[in-house]
């Protein structure tokens, strides 16, 4: 059976959300900004604990990726963007530009997270 979970990245928010990544990000003059706080963060305030790739469902062309990201002032969020044909260069440029030392793949959601989900 597919993993129907792994194809939404809304299921990926919520659940992240419950964990206190409730804060949302983009990118202004070279530099993430906090939607809640309009806290301005370089790259080197800014590590990425996980990430999640999709393509779209009916085109998959259309893909994404969910940033999951914790600053150093400890604000934690999501930052969901595209990437391959569609990317954001600049805000390629500034993931790539975070220190390899702060770029994990932190498992931080429970295990039966894809089952909560599904089930609500």
């Amino acid at each position: 059976m597919e993993n129907e979970f792994a194809k939404h990245e809304t299921d990926y928010i919520k659940q992240y959300e419950k964990l206190g990544f409730t804060d949302s990000y983009r990118l202004v003059n070279e530099n993430l900004k906090s939607l809640n706080t309009e806290k301005i963060y370089r790259p080197a305030e800014v590590t990425i604990v996980n990430e999640h790739r999709y393509e779209g469902m009916s085109n998959p062309s259309d893909m994404s990726i969910l940033y999951v990201l914790k600053t150093s002032d400890g604000n934690k969020g999501t930052l969901l963007a595209s990437y391959g044909p569609n990317a954001d260069l600049e805000l390629h440029e500034f993931m790539m530009a975070i220190p390899a030392a702060q770029k994990k793949n932190d498992d931080v959601l429970p295990p039966d997270a894809e089952t909560s989900v599904c089930e609500e």
